[in-house]
Order: structure tokens, then C-alpha cells, then sequence
């Protein structure tokens, strides 16, 4: 399983539940045989009387202040489907408070779907593309050939941690019996990826990642999604080097839609098969862990000097856990020329404080870190 290319990725979209797990982070030396980079994951700042990372966020966000007064109908597509209304009342809370500032703008919504979203950027049928995920490199090629220069996209809200269908964070699980804490991205590619080289550019046992004794030679069993699956492809431009050869030895897997119309999330059969195998090492999301599960999530650092972090509300917003998720509105703006004088007041809105606050109230992604809001407001000047 070497495939190579690009390869139009499957969009299953089901009924979003909510809830959220902690995340169980483990610190220390965990038979790696030197010191251990410290583990840094912040508090969510749930105590009484403390600040949420959500409230944090926006405190450094300024007020929005109209530019300019602008008119005119801004048309929307993106991420939503005809029966789940996925992104429908975030997008009426912007335009509400938009309207309050900018009274003269109206609004078109066509958000049937991230799939159809740049098409229509593309063709002229849409002035702003929401997607429900990064945008995927064919969808930026074919708009090139379209246009013949590249889409402009700004960053808009920050992927949740263990919401369904709101980009949640990915995760790195192992066994709870494996002594294994964190590990690096580089050590994920070499696990997951399949590298020219033998076994010095591929790591098979889980004593290439430091474990000894009884563990030192015991293979390691791959679990993730189907290589096709949306979350795939963002484990191969997050980790894999944008890398589609995946280990052929992997579990994959894909939502089962049972007869009584409920699904069996792949996320899930993913812990719930990794629960049986100590040897085994999973890619799924914390939304899953079930009480009496037998698995864990590891802890991830970028480079091996650490810090290594585990995904919360806090590392994900001020991105320091390595494989969060950005949302990101995509906007046709030839080189050279000003951007839509209402699409960009309008996302200018989005990234200031009313509107990340509409993001916070929404519930279900989290808002930009200051700083992030910053550099994605100077793209629009």
C-alpha cells in the first residue's frame, strides 16, 4: 500500500455528538533509558475563578471597527449538508452581528458541503468558500487551472478537541499497558510511513522507540483510518512529510452504518480493537476513550528536545500540540488587486473579538489565538 498522488478524499458526514474526555498526560522517564524532555500541557483553566483558554483567546482580540461602509450580497459555501446544518447558526450569528455594523450587506448561503465549496469560489458562484476542513492540494490545483493563480486563504477558527464533524483534534494512542508516553512527529512518520532505506529510515519494533526488556522486539501493530479518509490526508501533510505511502501492514478503517441507522464511528472500532492489542498503536481522537477503555493517548512534540504536549482547549488554541486542526475561508483575490471591499469587512468581523465570540457561544470549534488573528487580518490589507 505505496500509492502515490492525489486522491479525492471521502466526506462522510453524520449527526454531531457532544462531550469531552481529559486528556490523560504522562510525564517522567518511561524506560527510555535518558532524561525526559518535561511533558508541558496547561490547564484548561476550568477552576473557580479562573480564566478559559476560550475567554484568554479573545481578551487579546481587538473590537472590530468598520474600515469602511460597505453593501452588497455576500455569497457562502461550505461546510453544512441539506439534513446536519453544521456550520448554519455560527454563520447566522456572524451575519446578525455583522448586520449591526454593516447594514447594508446581505447574505446568500449555499453551504451544502466543503466539496462543493471551491467549485464555486472557482467559478464565480461564490465570494467566500468555509471549509470544514484544510483545503486538500487538488482543490488548490484545480483552482489554479482555473485561474491561474492560487486561492487566498485566511485561518477563521480553530479546530475542537473532541467534537464530531468539527475538526477535532488528531491523537496518538497506545495500549495502557505499553510503558510508551510521547513520542515525536518524526518518530510517527517513521512508524506510520513506509521510508526508502531499511530498518534505520523505518521504525517496526517498539524498542526503535526506546522500549526495553520484553518489549525491546515486539513488532508494532499500525491501527488508523482508511488511507481515502479525510483524516488521512491530514496526518500526511501534518506528519508524514505529504508522504501517501502508508505502512502496508495497518488496520484501516471506515464508519460502519448498521441496520437500526446508528454508525460505528472508525474513530471508535480504532480504541476499541487497540483496547485488545498491548502491541499496538492507533491514530484516532480522545472523543472515543470509553470508561474501562485500555488504551492511552500519548503525549506529541514536534522535535524530540520537546516540549511534548497533550491536545486540550489551551494547546490546541495557542497551537502548541502538533496535530490540531485550522478552519480556514478560502477567497478568490487576483494577485496584485484589492480583496472585495464586503468580503474582506466581512472577515475582518470574523477575526475580531464579536466575532470569535460568536465562535465561543457557538460551542463547538474554539476561537483564534491572538497573535494567529493578527498575521490572517494583514493577509486582507
Amino acid at each position: 500500500m505505496q500509492a502515490a498522488g492525489h486522491r479525492a478524499k471521502s466526506r462522510a458526514h453524520a449527526g454531531a455528538v457532544f462531550f469531552s474526555l481529559a486528556l490523560i498526560v504522562f510525564a517522567g522517564a518511561c524506560g527510555f533509558g535518558q532524561a525526559t524532555p518535561p511533558t508541558v500541557a496547561p490547564p484548561d483553566g476550568g477552576g473557580s475563578g479562573a480564566i478559559s483558554p476560550e475567554q484568554r483567546a479573545l481578551d487579546g482580540l481587538p473590537r472590530y471597527q468598520p474600515q469602511q461602509a460597505v453593501s452588497g450580497t455576500i455569497r457562502l459555501w461550505g461546510h453544512g449538508a441539506p439534513v446536519l446544518d453544521f456550520m448554519g447558526m455560527l454563520v447566522k450569528s456572524w451575519e446578525e452581528g455583522f448586520q449591526k455594523f454593516q447594514p447594508g450587506v446581505k447574505f446568500e448561503y449555499d453551504m451544502y458541503g466543503t466539496a462543493s465549496a471551491m467549485g464555486a469560489l472557482y467559478t464565480g458562484r461564490g465570494d467566500i468558500a468555509i471549509l470544514g476542513q484544510e483545503i486538500y492540494p487538488f482543490e488548490t490545483v484545480a483552482f489554479q487551472q482555473a485561474k491561474h493563480y492560487s486561492p487566498l486563504g485566511i485561518e477563521i477558527a480553530t479546530g475542537s478537541v473532541d467534537v464530531r464533524n468539527f475538526d477535532f483534534a488528531i491523537g496518538v494512542f497506545v495500549n495502557k499497558n505499553n510503558p510508551l508516553s510521547r513520542m515525536t512527529l518524526g518518530q510517527l512518520d517513521k512508524v506510520f510511513a513506509w521510508h526508502e532505506g531499511g530498518k534505520a529510515a523505518n521504525i517496526e519494533t517498539w524498542g526503535q522507540l526506546g522500549l526495553t526488556g520484553e518489549w525491546a522486539d515486539r513488532p508494532i501493530h499500525l491501527y488508523g483510518w482508511h488511507e481515502t479518509d479525510v483524516f488521512s490526508t491530514f496526518v500526511e501533510h501534518a506528519a508524514l512529510n505529504d508522504s501517501h505511502r502508508w505502512r502496508c501492514g495497518m488496520r484501516q478503517y471506515a464508519h460502519i452504518h448498521q441496520p437500526d441507522g446508528t454508525i460505528y464511528d472508525s474513530g471508535q472500532q480504532i480504541l476499541d480493537d487497540l483496547s485488545n492489542d498491548p502491541y499496538g498503536i492507533g491514530l484516532s481522537n480522545v472523543r472515543y476513550l470509553k470508561q474501562g477503555d485500555r488504551v492511552k493517548p500519548l503525549a506529541l512534540a514536534r522535535a524530540a528536545a520537546g516540549p511534548y504536549y497533550a491536545a486540550n482547549k489551551q494547546t490546541l488554541i495557542d497551537r502548541q500540540y502538533p496535530l490540531g486542526r485550522i478552519i480556514p475561508a478560502e477567497i478568490d483575490r487576483v494577485p496584485g488587486q484589492p480583496i472585495d471591499p464586503k468580503v474582506k469587512e466581512f472577515l475582518r468581523y470574523i477575526l475580531s473579538r464579536e466575532g470569535q465570540q460568536d465562535i465561543v457561544r457557538n460551542g463547538k470549534y474554539l476561537p483564534m489565538q491572538p497573535e494567529a488573528a493578527r498575521r490572517e487580518r494583514e493577509k486582507l490589507d
